[in-house]
């Protein structure tokens, strides 16, 4: 963060963001904490994409992006100090330059710090990992797909990179199925049973015999009117029932056990690390540096718009997938690989770097 002297009633602080939101917050705290929205300036690069507004448009001074940053460092700062904050604004960072009385330039200090203010002296260190060594007003704004791209680039330069290394378990568990199975149910039928018996029955017989003889003793006493009754009798069949058991029929189950072998296919990803010779790399780099200048300098793009085309093309020469085959017979591989990787690319336009960086490493160059 720079602070700059201007008079002795106010001092003008400036910050750098990586990005507008970031900016946007600080500017709203900084408003909140009773420092006019006239006092504060925004400068970033529209072309990225991450610049959104929010209610305020970007100033607009005499001279543009260069004189805003001369009149901020002067004359004999401009091609240093204010030439990193301008490659800083043109690589999508966001300035923040804040003109207050000292009493409120120090607390604009603290608000810019704990918004996420950056060092701009460690972006331009950065900036030079890249082959940046002095602003160039000629080259065109990153746009937010480079922005995107160099900040994962610079964080794995601060973080290192990992690859997780994963694999699928295969794991068999068992379920009960129904096969099939035993229904028993019981019914009441009716069928004709015969069964012979044995009757005995009764018949009142009346037979009369002719006698002629006296009246015996005692048997005078009979002669008078007299009744006698005799009961016929007869023996009927008569039906009972019982009921008997004569089977059981039992019902179980018996589990028997068997051993079943059970097949699939699992995944998991196999990282494979390529050794660099050391120093052969940058060697590659001058060259690709030297391509870009007599192919696409005048074309008004940035180097750093062909370097991962040339880096890709370098790479995929010693990927064993390409190994053996020439330019001509790997390009369509390599253009849907590249793309895939690489979705907003122009192939067309790139696929010139791709090849150089190919044709370095097999000899072609």
């Amino acid at each position: 963060m720079a602070q700059l002297n201007r008079d002795t009633t106010e001092r003008t602080v400036v910050a750098v963001f990586d990005d507008y939101s970031s900016a946007d917050r600080v500017v709203r705290d900084l408003v909140e904490a009773g420092i006019p929205r006239d006092s504060i300036e925004v400068k970033s690069n529209f072309m990225t994409g991450a610049a959104g507004r929010t209610g305020h448009s970007e100033e607009s001074h005499e001279g543009g992006v260069s004189g805003f940053f001369h009149r901020l460092f002067g004359s004999d700062e401009a091609d240093t100090e204010a030439g990193h904050y301008m490659e800083a604004q043109r690589r999508g960072k966001t300035i923040v330059c804040v003109t207050a009385p000292p009493e409120q330039s120090e607390r604009a200090v603290e608000i810019l710090n704990a918004g996420g203010a950056t060092d701009i002296d460690r972006h331009v260190e950065r900036f030079r990992t890249t082959g940046y060594t002095a602003y160039d007003p000629n080259t065109a704004p990153y746009t937010s797909e480079e922005v995107r791209r160099e900040r994962e680039q610079l964080q794995v330069a601060d973080e290192g990179a990992s690859i997780p290394v994963m694999e699928e378990e295969m794991q068999v568990a068992k379920r009960a199925v129904r096969r099939g199975g035993v229904r028993v149910y019981s019914r009441v039928v009716e069928e004709p049973v015969t069964e012979s018996v044995e009757l005995r029955e009764e018949h009142v017989k009346v037979e009369r015999r002719p006698v002629d003889r006296p009246l015996g003793s005692g048997e005078a006493e009979r002669f008078r009117e007299q009744t006698i009754e005799v009961a016929e009798m007869a023996e009927e069949p008569v039906v009972q029932k019982r009921t008997r058991v004569r089977e059981e029929v039992v019902v179980g189950k018996e589990t028997t056990r068997r051993t079943e072998q059970v097949r699939g296919n699992v995944r998991r990803t196999k990282v494979e690390v390529e050794s660099l010779g050391a120093g052969e790399d940058e060697d590659y780099r001058s060259d690709f540096r030297r391509d870009w200048q007599e192919r696409y300098a005048n074309s008004g793009e940035a180097y750093e718009t062909f370097e991962p085309a040339y880096t890709y093309g370098y790479r995929s020469a010693s990927d064993p997938r390409y190994h053996g085959r020439d330019w001509s017979d790997a390009e369509e591989d390599l253009r849907t690989d590249y793309l895939r990787n690489n979705p907003n690319s122009a192939w067309d336009r790139l696929k010139g770097a791709v090849r150089y960086g190919w044709e370095k490493v097999t000899g072609k160059r």
